[in-house]
């Protein structure tokens, strides 16, 4: 495990883990998942390969655009709300999973702040270079700060998270990406944080709720074609990962709801017959006109059945919060036996 840190005054709060475990993994995959994916019908990839550098960045632009209604939206609930979740949980170290810039994690930080808790925040993201860059902008921010950075998946973090530097945690896994996860992985996600969790610590989860395809779909096939980008990128990455020759030019972002599954599908749709190569997976793949990528999933929850999930893990829901349009919800959860 290598550890990253400079000397001065705002760096000498701030460190920064490459976890060497999430690199080992990595290495041992080599590719696996993507040659597992790819060889199978109907075509898949993993969402982990959205996030390269070039990947986050364009996911942060998607967060902006008028169409994105989930990061505006729960950024004004927690506008509301996070007065009171910090009054809840007291003074307790923040843990971020796929903390991004950490636009929303701000507001947070401003409540804790308020009631001069001491600060301390653990972001866990795949891009070290955006835990970096959005670090140092907090640190100059909060000059009480401390962040413990970590680079490397979920699943490796939770599992590695040092000894609480604070009487309590709160892990927060805010923006919706809990859709991104299949039944069987959302629960296998649920019981880590459940193992992970000390008796009486919190867990805040932020939800997309069901709504009408009118409002969903163009929130993931926005008019400037930012979404589009960020799907393709993943072959970009594919290339630069495993010597590949994929041209992006022929393959077309596509995305739509499932009302059956109630989740939006993002596919990579293969413009004309064509044969392309991941030289260091020694995999050649052929691609009917037509034929897809499944690319991501969005499931879109139910509070209801959302909230006797989370019970079913000892993750009590004790404060829940939507907005005006019931279109998104932020759940306060407690481990409770």
């Amino acid at each position: 495990m290598s550890v990253l840190n400079t000397v001065n005054s705002i760096e000498q709060r701030l460190q920064i883990e490459r976890l060497s475990e999430a690199t080992k993994m990595v290495a041992a995959n080599a590719g696996s998942d993507v040659v597992r994916g790819l060889t199978q019908k109907p075509k898949s990839l993993p969402p982990c390969y959205f996030y390269d550098d070039q990947g986050s960045e364009l996911f942060e632009r998607i967060c902006e655009l008028p169409e994105y209604y989930l990061t505006r939206t729960e950024t004004s609930i927690l506008q509301q709300c996070a007065g009171a979740i910090a009054q809840i949980t007291g003074a307790c170290e923040l843990v971020e999973l796929g903390s991004g810039n950490s636009a929303k994690t701000r507001i947070l930080l401003d409540a804790y702040q308020q009631l001069s808790y001491p600060l301390y925040y653990l972001p866990i993201d795949v891009s070290a270079g955006i835990l970096e860059s959005s670090a140092k902008q907090l640190l100059q921010e909060y000059p009480e700060l401390r962040v413990h950075a970590l680079a490397g998946t979920y699943e490796v973090a939770l599992a590695q998270l040092t000894p609480k530097q604070l009487s309590s945690r709160m892990i927060c896994f805010i923006g919706s990406t809990l859709g991104n996860l299949n039944p069987q992985e959302c629960d296998a996600f649920l019981s880590q944080i459940r193992n992970t969790l000390q008796m009486g610590e919190y867990f805040l989860l932020g939800i997309d709720l069901q709504k009408p395809k009118e409002v969903l779909e163009p929130a993931y096939d926005d008019s400037q074609g930012v979404t589009a980008a960020f799907n393709l990128n993943m072959l970009e990455h594919l290339n630069r990962s495993f010597a590949g020759d994929f041209d992006t030019t022929q393959f077309a972002h596509w995305a739509f709801y499932n009302e059956t599954q109630q989740q939006i599908e993002m596919h990579l749709k293969s413009k004309r017959s064509q044969t392309v190569q991941l030289q260091s997976l020694n995999l050649t793949i052929h691609f009917d006109q037509g034929e897809t990528i499944l690319t991501e999933i969005s499931r879109k929850f139910n509070l209801n059945t959302i909230q006797q999930q989370l019970s079913a893990f000892d993750l009590i829901p004790i404060q829940t919060w939507t907005d005006a349009n019931q279109w998104f919800g932020l759940l306060l959860c407690q481990l409770q036996a």
